[in-house]
């Protein structure tokens, strides 16, 4: 029988971190190791108790979630941890940040308790949260903060294919999807994915969709 995913829970607001506290925990596939209510000391308490996931609010005292998440799983951060961010609002300004920053999905805090711990599920597995086209909503809004004023299309080493696969990720296709449109199977795209993961040293594909923006890969 496999561990429990070790969770720890950061929430400035008493009731909500309590309450998702309680949902995971009654999980049999989870463990809640931690609570706290400041981005100060989430980051502490990662970094101590070594949880698989952090589910990260993002406006906290102290430090900010997404200040704690940079810290945490930001670029430079040689073990890095899965952070679920939570946010209060569809679409927040700072959700994007808090992608920059290595947060590997977010979820909306009314989200029911199901959606919940299947978001824990999914980024404790090593993959990202978002859907595809809330991907492409999420940072095509912000594709002109994202992407620094007069950057070229960046040397990746991609190959014209791996390269036109991250194009169509970017434009918020599925796998499926992205299979279809170059008629080559989904489990073709999935190795394709790892590849362009591992070529660009990024972690997931949140991160590859914002890379693709922030080098002009897409628009």
């Amino acid at each position: 029988m496999s561990l429990p995913t070790r969770v720890l829970v950061c929430d400035d607001q008493p009731l909500i971190r309590t309450g998702f506290a309680t949902i995971i925990g009654a999980q049999p596939d989870m463990e809640v190791v931690g609570e706290c209510g400041d981005g100060r000391a989430a980051v502490d308490l990662a970094r101590q108790l070594l949880p698989d996931v952090v589910v990260m609010d993002i406006r906290m005292p102290q430090l900010d979630g997404i200040e704690a998440t940079r810290a945490l799983a930001g670029a430079g951060v040689s073990i890095p941890v899965k952070v679920l961010v939570v946010t209060t609002f569809n679409l927040d300004e700072y959700v994007y940040e808090a992608l920059r920053a290595g947060a590997s999905g977010f979820l909306l805090k009314d989200a029911p308790p199901a959606q919940l711990l299947s978001g824990i599920r999914t980024v404790a597995s090593g993959a990202a949260l978002l859907a595809p086209e809330v991907t492409r909503q999420l940072v095509g809004r912000y594709a002109e903060r994202i992407r620094p004023a007069g950057s070229a299309t960046a040397d990746s080493g991609l190959t014209p294919r791996e390269r036109e696969v991250l194009q169509l990720i970017a434009a918020g296709l599925s796998n499926a999807e992205v299979a279809a449109a170059l008629v080559i199977s989904s489990e073709t795209v999935k190795t394709f994915v790892s590849r362009i993961l591992a070529k660009l040293g990024l972690r997931d594909r949140v991160q590859a969709v914002v890379y693709a923006y922030r080098h002009g890969l897409v628009s």
